[in-house]
């Protein structure tokens, strides 16, 4: 990389000399993911630690100048400053890895449009971000050469609040109210970097931002600078909002900007890594610039250099779910000189994203586009990848078995720095010792390690977390206001509100027909007797966010919302608004079964229910995505076959059945047989089981470590 672009060093937060080291941490997502750089900042002040939703920028530019000076006169707190301020400049120095494509001259790049690094960067809507950002922290844990592009919505994805008649609503805040801990970058003449993309008929300008994840710099376009008309300021306005056009523009952005920013940059990737076709037009952009340097070569002869430095990573196991473009909105946003310098009339161009090109009505898919111009394309679990090959064979029209579609797969996995409680973390270091994240990679050496844990460590340190979260929802849905209709997500006294004894069921998702949370209430009758039973009673925690424009999503939530009956539904079900990292961290790590309801085989892979069985948490969970890997019989509990009915009717009444015989025959029984002393020991055999089984099979870092043997280095 060229040195002579850097990062532009803000003025300094005012904090005294002894607590100084605090201000460069603040700047480094790193922190985020270890438990004592978590703590640095709650200590300061916890009360405003969450007011500021865990800024830490604003958090050390609003703690009182008192409770500055207090801790930087505490010797325990800047012994623990000390410490860590130490670990992470160990960590930071660390010498990148040379593997045999990727190297820090020529390091791989990785598009995305959406990071869920932390809440306190919300630019993500659901798993596909918070996927990439376990992806990034895997990276620069195994100080892997990788630099990321995105973008920077200003007003983020859309914050969720649920009226008092259950409807949800939508809100947006201007991401930079809290202060972020991203810093402009700029260039040896300290002038802001930027890039241009024409979009309608006009330059567009896109400044870039820089966020640090431990050793990856993930750089973030930017379109809101005075250069540009006030709609192209909002091109990176909102994340998923407005109409085609607008997807578009941005995926332009992302795409071709990206691209010309990391030549300003004077990076050199060995690898394009589009992790799902938002940012396909990427290949364009290398094709546009081959053809600059070599104007007597075609189109084709392009393709051919492009193609082996560019990957695909497909999460989507539908076409619908697909970005498609009609040709009119595409040409609107491409001009005819950028056509025409690819060498490509348009309806060439056309054809590059087309399915069947004996179909010339067919729209401008993103996934046929990198599929064509990517060497390598995977689905995200062995069954998704089954899948995306019978989705995508009619573009192979010469090959007459799904099986040799070139898609191969590479299951997803979670960051388990990130997501394993501190609480877990404690006890597997003192048990297992410092060396415990890399024996959790281990499949020989983990599982041992997890079995010879007490039971009793294992019950105590999984109902501290459930206190924890019971404690957490107490706080979430108490209101000083509430409505005449009676809701699961607020109330005016919570004192009293569920119970760390009953068995505790979190349902957290995406609010679409296809997660079917109808499927939960579609034997009241039964439900209500399993809630009721005033010895082994059940308890459910629902969080989810509907698409703003999905009414049908929105009345399936409102529907759950207001479940009354006359029973105890009330107070053993509740709704967690504004579905975050944060609200999913408590979650996962809190409930004692984890459920998962979609239809087969639309889970492309699924990973929250990787996060809480490395948290001791149940799966209870279709056959589909990452649970057909992962379920062995004894580490959790599955909902129904592998298998779909011949109609979506009679596959719903089926899994429904077998989800309440499952509840009433092996859950509660299991969960409420418990010894003298209230530790259940075959659910703590199962919960050990969990963790051993699933943790390093299902961690990020073997997921990275996946692309680096079987797609970086396969060029």
């Amino acid at each position: 990389m060229d040195q002579t672009f850097h990062s532009y060093q803000p003025p300094g937060i005012s904090l005294p000399e002894p607590i100084k080291d605090l201000e460069r941490l603040s700047k480094n997502f790193y922190w985020c993911w270890h438990p004592e750089g978590v703590q640095l900042f709650r200590d300061l002040d916890s009360m405003l630690w969450d007011r500021v939703e865990q800024h830490p920028q604003k958090m050390l530019s609003d703690t009182s100048e008192l409770l500055l000076w207090q801790n930087a006169s505490d010797p325990d707190y800047l012994k623990k400053l000390r410490a860590f301020a130490e670990k992470f400049d160990a960590y930071i120095a660390g010498k990148p890895k040379i593997y045999e494509q990727v190297s820090p001259e020529r390091p791989a790049a990785y598009f995305c449009a959406e990071y869920g690094v932390h809440t306190s960067l919300p630019i993500y809507s659901g798993g596909l971000g918070i996927l990439a950002g376990d992806h990034l922290k895997s990276a620069s844990d195994l100080n892997l050469p990788l630099v990321a592009i995105g973008l920077l919505y200003r007003y983020g994805y859309f914050r969720q609040d649920i009226s008092h008649d259950g409807w949800q609503e939508e809100h947006y805040t201007n991401i930079f109210t809290y202060g972020l801990a991203i810093e402009p970058v700029i260039d040896a003449n300290r002038e802001r970097v930027t890039v241009m993309v024409h979009i309608r008929g006009r330059e567009v300008y896109a400044q870039a931002w820089l966020a640090q994840i431990g050793r990856i710099p993930l750089y973030l376009l930017d379109t809101n600078i005075g250069q540009n008309a006030e709609v192209d300021r909002m091109i990176t306005g909102h994340l998923y909002g407005g109409d085609t056009e607008t997807r578009i523009v941005q995926e332009k952005v992302l795409g071709i900007g990206g691209v010309r920013l990391l030549r300003k940059l004077g990076v050199d990737p060995s690898v394009y890594h589009l992790n799902e076709g938002h940012a396909a037009f990427s290949t364009l952009e290398l094709v546009h610039e081959y053809l600059e340097e070599n104007p007597e070569q075609s189109f084709s002869d392009a393709v051919e250099a492009v193609r082996p430095k560019c990957v695909f990573t497909t999460h989507t196991p539908v076409a619908a779910g697909n970005d498609q473009f009609p040709p009119d909105d595409l040409f609107g946003c491409f001009s005819k000189e950028y056509i025409e310098s690819l060498k490509l009339s348009e309806n060439e161009f056309l054809a590059l994203g087309r399915a069947d090109l004996s179909n010339d009505k067919e729209y401008f898919g993103m996934t046929p586009l990198a599929i064509r111009m990517c060497r390598t394309s995977n689905g995200v679990s062995e069954k998704h990848g089954e899948v995306s090959r019978g989705l995508w064979q009619k573009m192979f029209p010469d090959l007459s078995d799904a099986g040799a579609v070139p898609i191969s797969h590479i299951t997803n996995g979670v960051h388990h720095p990130t997501w394993i409680a501190p609480s877990f973390q404690a006890l597997f270091e003192k048990n297992i010792g410092d060396e415990w994240q890399k024996i959790a990679r281990d499949k020989d050496r983990w599982p041992e390690a997890i079995w010879n844990l007490a039971d009793d460590d294992i019950w105590k340190t999984h109902i501290l977390l459930k206190n924890v979260l019971i404690a957490f929802i107490r706080e979430r849905t108490r209101r000083k206001d509430t409505g005449t209709i009676d809701t699961i997500n607020e109330r005016t006294d919570t004192r009293d509100l569920f119970s760390p004894e009953a068995l505790t069921i979190g349902f957290a998702r995406r609010v679409a027909q296809y997660k079917r949370w109808n499927l939960i209430v579609s034997d009241m009758d039964r439900l209500l007797k399993m809630v009721n039973d005033k010895e082994r009673p059940v308890q459910f925690v629902f969080a989810g966010k509907a698409h703003p424009q999905d009414n049908t999503a929105k009345k399936i939530l409102q529907d759950l919302m207001r479940i009354n009956h006359d029973s105890s539904w009330q107070d053993r079900a509740v709704f967690i608004e504004d579905y975050d990292q944060e609200v999913a961290r408590y979650l996962v790590q809190g409930v004692d079964v984890w459920m998962n309801l979609p239809r087969r085989p639309m889970e492309a892979s699924g990973t929250s229910g990787m996060k809480a069985a490395m948290n001791g948490v149940l799966n209870f969970s279709i056959l589909d995505g990452w649970w057909i890997e992962g379920f062995n019989g004894e580490n959790g509990f599955c909902i129904g076959t592998d298998h779909n009915e011949e109609t979506d009717e009679a596959t719903d009444a089926a899994d429904a059945a077998s989800l309440y015989e499952t509840l009433e025959n092996q859950i509660i029984p299991t969960f409420y047989k418990k010894d003298e002393r209230g530790v259940p020991h075959d659910w703590v055999a199962m919960m050990k089981n969990a963790i051993a089984s699933l943790t390093p099979q299902f961690t990020s870092d073997r997921m990275v470590n996946n692309y680096i043997r079987e797609i970086y280095n396969a060029g």
